[in-house]
C-alpha cells in the first residue's frame, strides 16, 4: 500500500468500524429507499454491504421511518449482515430519537446537519437534545454542514463583518469561512455537553471541486477529529465520478480524510452500489486500500479487432468482483492480485510479465498464439478455440494454489472447475480470432 502521512484524528468507533486514527479510510454509502419500507431498505442495505460498504446511511425523516429502524436492524441481523446503521436526521431528529428509543438504540451513528436542526432560539436547544440522546444511548454523531443548509444567521454575521474590513475577502472565502466555524462551533457545543472527542465525525459538503478541497483543509488545520469526505450533488454517471474523485483525490493525497462517500445520482434503474464500487476503486487505485483483485486491460487499438480480450477481461473483473465475499473468507490476501489481459503483442508481453498471472492474446495479423505469464515467467502459451477457458481455469487455479489454506479444497465451483457466473460462460470468439 501507498504510504502517505495521514492527518492524524482522534479515533470514533461506529458500531465496531473504527473510523480516524490512522485507521484505513472507510467506505461508506446511503439507501434511497422509503426506509419505512422494511423489505426493500433491508434489501439494499444487504446489496451495499455485499458490494463493500463499510458503513451505511439510511434516512430517518418521519414516525414510520423511525419505527422502522430497528425492524431494518433485526432482518439484517438474521440474514448475517452486520453493517452499521447510520442515522440521517434534519429538521425533527430530537423528536423522533425522543419518542423512538428503539430506533436510537438501533443506530450505530446519527448524522445531524447544524444548518436545521433547528432555528434561533431553538436552535441549540434541538441540537442538545441530540447530543444527551446520543450521550445516553454510547453513539457517535457526525455534524454534517452542507452548503445549501448552511446557517444563515452565522453567514450573514461574517459577511457583515467582512464588509467592515478594509481588504475585504472575496464573498466565497467568507462562504468557507462560515461552513467550517458552523462546524466548529457545534462540535464545541456537543463537548460542552459531555461528548468527547472520540464520538465526532466532522463533514463539510459542497458541490464544487474546489471548494470542497479549500473547506477540508481549513478544517484538517484547525481541528483533530474524524472528517468525512464528500462532494454533494455530484451528479450522475461519469460527471459525478469524475468530479468527486477530482476532489477527494487531492485531499487523500495530502493525508485528509478518514471516510469517504460517493454520492452519485443513478440512473433510473440503476445499481446504487456503483457509488461503493468507485470509492474502493478510489482508494485502491491510489494504492490506500486494496478490495478487489485488479484487472489491467490495454483499451484497444486498430491492431486489436477482435473483442477476445475485451470480454475476457470483462468476465473475469465481473466474476472476482461477485466472487470477492466469498473469497475474502476462503482466500485471504486475494484482493492483492493482479490479473493483466492484453490484445496484441505490443504492450501484451511485458505487462502479462508485470502481473502475477496474465495472458497477451492475439491481434490483428498476429499468429493464433496467446502466451501466459505467471509470476513474471512464461509458463504455456494457448490455442485455438478453448484459450479463453483455459486461462480462465489458470486464473482460478492460481488463486487456489496462492492463497487456499489447506483443507478448503475448491467447493464452490462447477463441475468444470470454472465456478458459477459469467466467468463459467464462455465466449463464442477464439483465441486465434
Amino acid at each position: 500500500m501507498t504510504i502517505i502521512a495521514r492527518k492524524q484524528t482522534v479515533p470514533v468507533n461506529i458500531g465496531g468500524v473504527t473510523m480516524g486514527g490512522g485507521a484505513p479510510v472507510v467506505v461508506q454509502s446511503m439507501t434511497n429507499t422509503d426506509t419505512a419500507d422494511v423489505g426493500q431498505t433491508v434489501a439494499q442495505v444487504a446489496a451495499l454491504a455485499r458490494a463493500g460498504s463499510e458503513l451505511v446511511r439510511i434516512t430517518v425523516d418521519r414516525e414510520e421511518a423511525a419505527a422502522a429502524v430497528p425492524l431494518i436492524r433485526a432482518q439484517l441481523d438474521k440474514q448475517g449482515v452486520d453493517v452499521p446503521l447510520i442515522g440521517d436526521f434534519h429538521y425533527n431528529g430530537h423528536t423522533l430519537l425522543a419518542e423512538y428509543g428503539e430506533c436510537a438504540e438501533a443506530l450505530a451513528k446519527y448524522r445531524i446537519n447544524p444548518g436545521n436542526v433547528g432555528f434561533k432560539d431553538k436552535r441549540d436547544k434541538q441540537f442538545s437534545q441530540i447530543i444527551e440522546i446520543a450521550l445516553k444511548h454510547s453513539k457517535p454523531v457526525r455534524i454534517g454542514v452542507n452548503w445549501g443548509s448552511l446557517d444563515q444567521e452565522l453567514l450573514t454575521r461574517l459577511m457583515d463583518e467582512n464588509a467592515q474590513k478594509p481588504n475585504p475577502q472575496d464573498a466565497r472565502e467568507v462562504m468557507h469561512e462560515a461552513i467550517v466555524q458552523s462546524a466548529l462551533l457545534s462540535a464545541g457545543r456537543a463537548q460542552a455537553l459531555g461528548m468527547g472527542a472520540d464520538n465526532i465525525v466532522l463533514s463539510a459538503k459542497v458541490s464544487a471541486v474546489q471548494d470542497l478541497i479549500a473547506v477540508y483543509r481549513m478544517l484538517a488545520a484547525r481541528s483533530d477529529l474524524a472528517l468525512h469526505l464528500g462532494l454533494t450533488e455530484a451528479g450522475m454517471g461519469s460527471k459525478g465520478i469524475v468530479a468527486s474523485s477530482a476532489a477527494l483525490s487531492v485531499l487523500l493525497q495530502e493525508g485528509i480524510g478518514d471516510t469517504i462517500r460517493i454520492s452519485l445520482t443513478p440512473e433510473p434503474g440503476g445499481d446504487r452500489a456503483l457509488e461503493v464500487k468507485v470509492a474502493q476503486e478510489l482508494l485502491q487505485s491510489m494504492g490506500f486500500r486494496a478490495f478487489v483483485p485488479l484487472v489491467a486491460a490495454c483499451p484497444g487499438c486498430g491492431r486489436t479487432t477482435s473483442t477476445t480480450f475485451q470480454e475476457l477481461a470483462r468476465d473475469i473483473q465481473d466474476f472476482i468482483r461477485d466472487q470477492m465475499p466469498d473469497w475474502k473468507r476462503r482466500y485471504p490476501g486475494v484482493e492483492t492480485l493482479n490479473v493483466a489481459v492484453m490484445g496484441c503483442i505490443v504492450n501484451g508481453p511485458g505487462e502479462s510479465k508485470h502481473a502475477d498471472i496474465g495472458i497477451s492474446l492475439p491481434g490483428t495479423g498476429e499468429a493464433p498464439a496467446a502466451p501466459v505469464f505467471v509470476e513474471g515467467k512464461k509458463v504455456t502459451t494457448l490455442r485455438g478455440p478453448g484459450a479463453s477457458a483455459d486461462f480462465k481455469r489458470m486464473v482460478l487455479d492460481y488463486i487456489e494454489r496462492r492463497f487456499g489454506r489447506d483443507g478448503l479444497g475448491r467447493d464452490g465451483l462447477g463441475p468444470d472447475g470454472l465456478g458459477q457466473g459469467d466467468l463459467g460462460q464462455e465466449t463464442s470468439r477464439t483465441a486465434a480470432e
